[in-house]
């Protein structure tokens, strides 16, 4: 951003106060030559694995200011500085004092980050000190040593002028055995921001705090109806456990009006751990054992968002810039940004039980280019949360405008504050460099707020993941930026409806205007490529199931997550939950799939092959087609073709075996192949190949088992005319009484028949008249009395 307000100025001071300073100043000249002496030149054949020199000069001492109360001064106040000195020299340090500088008026940005970049004491710009009373006097400080210093200051002691930035610089005075005079041996400088009285035009100010985490959970989970999910470790629990970085951030933001970033799949992944799940360690997954602590993060979050704006992420905040960049040539990449979404705000809403907006997003240190926009646009979000080092002003405006900028397309920029969003970065787990850290940032606003009397909206935007000592530097500055007079809070929605300034750039930077750092820290195509990959088998997959909600959610979000913001500077770690994540769901999909076949025989011209299907699943598949194919029509037919299918359905631990029908026209071998198919026709799992062998039935074969047929159909005809003659023969041996006695009277041969009358056996007309003309004739001979001769048929 072009520079704000170095064209801006306060009242000037009165000329009492500049003369005294000038006066400083020339008094202190003759102590430059000792106090900003150019190192020697190195001695002759001197190399760099010799020792350091000991540091010397105006470095001799370090000054760590650990504390400065008030952090913005007020009429009426009394400044204290403590903090320690500590000797780097060689040689001991004796009739030393600790004392306060004031500097001049900062009355630029620009300002402000040039004293902070210098190092060394620095006649003049350092200012005079305040002497008398307003030190700490050390007699000795002996080289490695540090010692404690404290020192109050009334405001009105300070000789400040109007309200604004003026730089503070803590340093130390004193002599060595080498140098026996008064200089300064170490200074510390930070800001003191001096507002006696509240501003009439307040900043707008927006802060986001978000709540985002790197990735926990894995696609695995439990085969029961709860689902126990699986972490890949147990990181989670120390985050949200007191003292840990998450844990910081709920406990420091919720006295804060801030406006909540949060993403989903945080919640998601704590909501988990409230219940049954599971941690991998060493390979294995154990129970996990923080439902409490779980619950109680969740119970603290919820109470410390209620009321307060909260912005939901995508689940698994996606990385924008890494799937503009390189994922929306894979196809169905803007697909998973899509369902990221989609689930964002069922799950805040749900674990929270707030509504969240969802209509912003929020590339890697708010770069942007415009396929970077496009993107982030692309799954609904109207909102691209921007940075001021990316989309830099180009006007030459003299003060920093408001965030809100529209940039084509109905899209709005918020363009966050670079200097006030990258304040708290690097580490501040030392007093010394938080208390810089907060010093600078309330510096920092109050010269923008100083720059002119509009009122404008500024937002800012730090890193996704502060560590806790930085969410604490944060918290500190913000509690006291709240109290300061110049600045009042407004949430991130009403930032972006703000009017914009005609004045602002609306021009998104070129692509090429990407930073390289944060381009090497992206996905990879193949990152993409190998998730569309898992997608694609995934889709294959739930088409069988009964029951595709227990693959889809768990697998579904995983792909999310491996798509996140958190894997930059992590390509290993990356790669392998990818991995884990494809190999999973090929394990899963594995479950069902054809059994192996032996070789078979076929002795006949047509059989069955049976083929069993397996579902080692808890739940059942369906949609399953089972095609059997011959790769020798001419030799073996499937089912009359050269293939065969069969719906397949099989309940979960169970298998099913189908029997397809066969017929061989020749002898020999031919090659069969078994292959199960999704309801689209997709092949699904391994194919089973197998020989099946067809044994030739020769004609002479046929002759022979046909001959033994007939002879067995003769040899029956031949047993039963004997046994019929045997038993005409006995019948007619019986005398005619005994016969009539042994048969009923009704039995066929006692019955009278019309043919028993003359009359039908000259079949005269002139009879009773028993016989119609319409009656059939007899269809066989009349029975003669004779005996029959071998071999006769004989009619019974």
């Amino acid at each position: 951003m072009a520079e704000a307000a170095d064209f801006q100025g306060t009242s000037p001071s009165p000329a009492r106060r500049w003369l005294r300073r000038t006066g400083a100043l020339l008094a202190g000249l003759p102590l430059l030559a000792g106090v900003l002496q150019l190192p020697a030149a190195s001695p002759a054949g001197a190399t760099a694995q010799q020792a350091p020199q000991a540091p010397s000069g105006s470095r001799t001492v370090s000054v760590a200011v650990n504390s400065l109360t008030p952090s913005v001064l007020g009429e009426g106040d009394t400044l204290t500085v403590s903090g320690t000195v500590t000797n780097k020299g060689k040689r001991a340090i004796t009739d030393a004092h600790v004392g306060v500088r004031v500097g001049p008026e900062l009355t630029t940005r620009s300002e402000i980050d040039s004293a902070s970049e210098r190092t060394g004491y620095a006649p003049g710009l350092d200012g005079a000190e305040v002497g008398g009373k307003y030190v700490t006097e050390i007699d000795k400080l002996d080289p490695g040593v540090a010692q404690p210093f404290s020192i109050s200051v009334p405001a009105d002691e300070l000789d400040l002028g109007d309200g604004g930035v003026y730089q503070l610089a803590v340093s130390l005075s004193g002599q060595t055995s080498a140098q026996q005079w008064q200089q300064v041996l170490g200074i510390q400088r930070t800001f003191l921001p001096w507002h006696p009285e509240d501003s009439k035009t307040r900043t707008k100010t927006t802060v986001l705090w978000p709540l985002i985490s790197t990735v926990h959970m894995t696609a695995e989970t439990g085969p029961g109806e709860q689902q126990t999910p699986v972490f890949l470790d147990d990181d989670l629990a120390k985050e949200i456990s007191p003292g840990g970085r998450l844990d910081e951030m709920v406990t420091k933001g919720r006295d804060l009006d801030v406006t909540w970033v949060i993403d989903p799949d945080l919640l998601a992944s704590v909501d988990a751990m409230t219940r049954s799940y599971k941690v991998r360690d060493d390979g294995e997954a154990v129970p996990g054992t923080h439902q409490a602590v779980a619950k109680r993060w969740l119970a603290q979050l919820q109470q410390a968002v209620a009321g307060k704006e909260v912005v939901a992420l995508p689940f698994a905040d996606p990385d924008l810039a890494s799937l503009a960049h390189n994922g929306t040539s894979v196809t169905g990449s803007l697909s998973e940004l899509k369902a990221a979404t989609d689930v964002a705000a069922v799950t805040v809403k749900t674990v929270l039980h707030v509504t969240p907006s969802t209509d912003f997003a929020w590339p890697v240190d708010g770069a942007v280019d415009p396929s970077i926009v496009k993107v982030a646009t692309s799954a609904g979000a109207d909102k691209v949360i921007a940075r001021s080092d990316s989309l830099k002003e180009t006007g030459g405006l003299s003060y920093t405008p408001s965030a809100a900028r529209p940039i084509g397309g109905g899209t709005t920029a918020v363009v966050a504050d670079a200097r006030l969003s990258t304040a708290f970065q690097g580490d501040l787990t030392s007093a010394s460099a938080a208390t810089l850290a907060v010093q600078k940032f309330l510096a920092q606003s109050l010269a923008l707020n100083l720059q002119t009397n509009k009122q404008r909206s500024i937002v800012v935007a730090p890193q996704r993941m502060p560590e806790p000592a930085q969410a604490q530097a944060m918290a500190m500055a913000l509690t006291a930026l709240a109290g300061g007079g110049w600045s009042q809070t407004q949430g991130l929605t009403a930032a972006a409806k703000a009017k914009p300034d005609p004045e602002a750039t609306r021009k998104v930077p070129s692509g090429s205007a990407y930073r390289s750092a944060l381009r090497k820290q992206q996905l990879p195509r193949s990152a993409f490529e190998q998730i569309a990959t898992t997608q694609r088998k995934l889709q294959d997959f739930q088409q069988i199931l009964t029951d595709e909600s227990r693959v889809v959610t768990p697998f579904g979000r995983a792909m999310n997550r491996a798509m996140s913001t958190s894997w930059r500077g992590r390509a290993t770690e990356a790669d392998a939950f990818r991995q884990d994540v494809e190999s999973h769901l090929g394990t899963l999909s594995g479950q069902v799939g054809l059994i192996p076949k032996s070789d078979t025989k076929l002795s006949g011209r047509t059989a069955t092959i049976p083929v069993t299907v397996q579902n080692n699943l808890v739940q059942g598949v369906d949609h399953l087609v089972l095609r059997l194919t011959s790769t020798n029509s001419t030799r073996l037919k499937i089912g009359g073709d050269t293939w065969q299918e069969q719906r397949i359905a099989v309940s979960g631990g169970h298998s099913q075996t189908v029997k397809f029908t066969t017929s061989a026209n020749v002898n020999g071998q031919t090659t069969v192949v078994a292959q199960l198919y999704t309801a689209d026709g997709r092949p699904y799992g391994d194919r089973v190949t197998f020989d099946v062998k067809v044994t030739e039935i020769t004609a002479a074969v046929m002759l022979v088992i046909g001959g033994g047929v007939l002879l067995l159909v003769l040899a029956g005809f031949r047993m039963y005319t004997q046994r019929k003659r045997a038993a005409a023969r006995e019948a007619e041996s019986e005398d005619p009484g005994e016969r009539a006695e042994r048969e009923p009277a009704d039995a066929p041969g006692n019955r009278e028949e019309p043919g028993d009358r003359p009359e039908e056996e000259s079949g005269s007309a002139a009879g009773t008249g028993d016989v119609q003309p319409s009656d059939p004739a007899p269809d066989t001979a009349a029975e003669s009395a004779d005996p029959s001769g071998t071999g006769e048929r004989v009619d019974r």
